[in-house]
């Protein structure tokens, strides 16, 4: 059997050949490929000059030198699969060399260089002078006559050699073509699949940008309101505190007041002539009563300076922020039927704004209503309370308690003590009469 394995070495062999040339061939020049042979990222392999001819084609503006391109950079398509190769700074000279092509090459040029084999008749082992005719269909194993006749295979189908080759060739040639015509498919997958690849980035990049853009929009409705309120407290702080400074000052003009009435009353009571001091003190009680008439306190109400009112509860929008996922396609359908709804409803937040605007100045204008009522003096030191200033904007509370608490004993203090000398000054002016009037006597 060894020359019948000769045999089909052989066939093998030249059939080998004939396919490895058409695997040789450069799809541009559709000739042998030519050293330098360069292999591109897809896998497929060209002659240098082709590849550098394809890529002068594709970048026509690029300067050339004696007709190989020169510059850096740029990029070409794969003529087999049509995939992008991009260069580098070497251009087609930065592609790696595919030394195993160009030296299967060399090895191909050696064969096909060679005389050809005289190919002899294979012969039988077994019977030497026999030839092999037949074709063992039990065993698929070439043969002779004699073996079928008196031998091994005298209990087998065969059938002429010649058919059965020729069936065989046959199917070896379709099958070849159907892993040909496979290859081709799985290549038309695999671009597919990439064209894939870059439509998923590409989409998934654009998500992403939207994305960023509409929290960018939700950051800046955030920072803008988070201004206005900002605002809205510090416009409430200035105006209170430009109420409540103003009392101090009126409150510390009228110590200031009381401080000069008491002094002038402790150097009247320094007056030795009654007569003058009469005169004098007439006045200044006149001063004193008016002052103490002139001068209205008004008390805070409490909790004025806590400011709850500017309190904030987003408890309701964090949770409606955390819960921000991804639409599905329904729920944007009916987005899409809800956009003309959104304009009016930011009108409707824009009034329900302004109502609570509305209801915290009322509610302000209560609690300065509540401050504005006399407080409990003596009924003869009551007046009508004095009008806030036209250029506060707002009505106001007025100082904390603390303050107030200090202002009224100091007062009482100021005016208990010149009730006191006023009362000394009586007394001593009555024993000095009582004493005269005893010496008369």
């Amino acid at each position: 059997m060894s020359t019948s394995l000769n045999y089909k070495s052989f066939s093998k062999e030249q059939q080998t050949m004939d396919n490895l040339e058409k695997q040789l061939i450069c799809p541009i020049c559709l000739e042998m490929f030519t050293k330098p042979v360069v292999i591109l990222p897809c896998q497929h392999n060209l002659c240098r000059k082709c590849a550098s001819d394809i890529f002068q084609a594709s970048n026509p503006y690029l300067p050339t030198r004696g007709g190989t391109t020169v510059a850096s950079g740029g990029r070409f398509r794969c003529p087999s699969c049509r995939h992008e190769v991009v260069l580098d700074r070497h251009g087609v000279y930065g592609l790696q060399r595919n030394l195993l092509v160009e030296n299967i090459i060399d090895i191909y040029k050696q064969e096909s260089t060679r005389p050809e084999k005289k190919l002899d008749q294979p012969m039988c082992e077994e019977h030497e002078e026999e030839r092999i005719n037949i074709y063992c269909l039990n065993c698929e194993v070439p043969t002779c006559s004699l073996c079928k006749v008196f031998g091994a295979h005298k209990d087998c189908q065969v059938a002429p050699l010649t058919h059965v080759f020729q069936r065989q060739k046959s199917e070896l040639s379709d099958g070849i073509a159907v892993l040909v015509g496979s290859n081709d498919r799985v290549q038309g997958v695999i671009s597919q699949l990439e064209d894939t690849c870059k439509t998923i980035e590409e989409c998934c990049r654009k998500q992403k940008q939207d994305l960023c853009e509409k929290f960018d929009h939700l950051y800046g409705i955030l920072e803008e309101r988070k201004t206005e309120m900002t605002q809205a407290i510090t416009r409430t702080q200035e105006e209170k505190l430009e109420h409540v400074r103003t009392l101090i000052r009126k409150y510390s003009d009228h110590l200031e007041n009381v401080s000069k009435l008491v002094e002038s009353g402790i150097q009247f009571m320094d007056e030795p002539e009654m007569a003058v001091f009469l005169q004098n003190a007439k006045t200044l009680l006149q001063k004193i009563v008016e002052a103490s008439k002139a001068f209205q306190m008004e008390k805070l109400e409490q909790g004025y300076e806590i400011m709850s009112n500017f309190t904030v509860n987003l408890n309701r929008e964090e949770k409606i922020i955390r819960e921000i996922d991804f639409s599905r396609e329904e729920e944007e359908e009916e987005d899409a039927g809800e956009i003309d709804e959104e304009g009016e409803g930011e009108d409707a937040v824009e009034v329900e704004e302004a109502e609570n605007v509305q209801i915290a100045s009322s509610g302000e204008e209560e609690s300065l209503e509540k401050a504005a009522e006399p407080s409990q003096l003596p009924a003869e030191l009551q007046v009508a309370p004095e009008p806030l200033p036209a250029s506060s904007p707002e009505p106001f509370s007025s100082m904390p308690p603390a303050a107030d608490v200090l202002v009224t004993q100091e007062l009482a203090i100021c005016l208990a003590l010149l009730a006191f000398l006023i009362l000394y000054y009586i007394w001593s002016q009555i024993q000095c009469l009582i004493f005269a009037l005893m010496d008369w006597i």
